[in-house]
């Protein structure tokens, strides 16, 4: 019935910090980019390896979500790497900090978190 995850809608509350973070810091690709004017509102389709993830949304106020990982409702939002501290290194120049590296109990992989600007669990899972 599912053949895959079509994309991930965020909604951010600056768009243009947001939209440099997603692009500028993770390097996603831009697909498309529209301000619907009657909306106030800006939608950014955005790519990863040149499939469709992502669309960023900003909204006129937009209220305030819980979002620790532990919060109920989507937990995360994870993306594969060969390369953790490639990635922590990459993140450092943006003056990102990471959370200390931990390990999957089950997979014994390694991973870490940080956030996105509205403060969005964004993971990096080392495959």
């Amino acid at each position: 019935m599912l053949n895959k995850v079509h994309h991930i809608a965020i909604i951010c509350s600056d768009y243009q910090k947001s939209k440099k973070f997603y692009t500028e810091v993770l390097g996603l690709e831009i697909i498309r980019e529209v301000y619907r004017e009657n909306r106030d509102s800006h939608k950014l389709d955005l790519a990863l390896n040149g499939t469709y993830i992502i669309e960023l949304f900003s909204f006129p106020d937009p209220p305030q979500r819980a979002s620790r990982p532990e919060a109920t409702g989507l937990r995360h939002l994870a993306f594969e790497v060969d390369d953790l501290e490639k990635v922590i290194a990459h993140l450092e120049k943006f003056k990102i900090e990471a959370e200390p590296i931990r390990i999957d109990e089950f997979t014994e992989k390694r991973f870490t978190f940080i956030a996105d600007p509205d403060n969005l669990p964004i993971e990096f899972y080392e495959k």
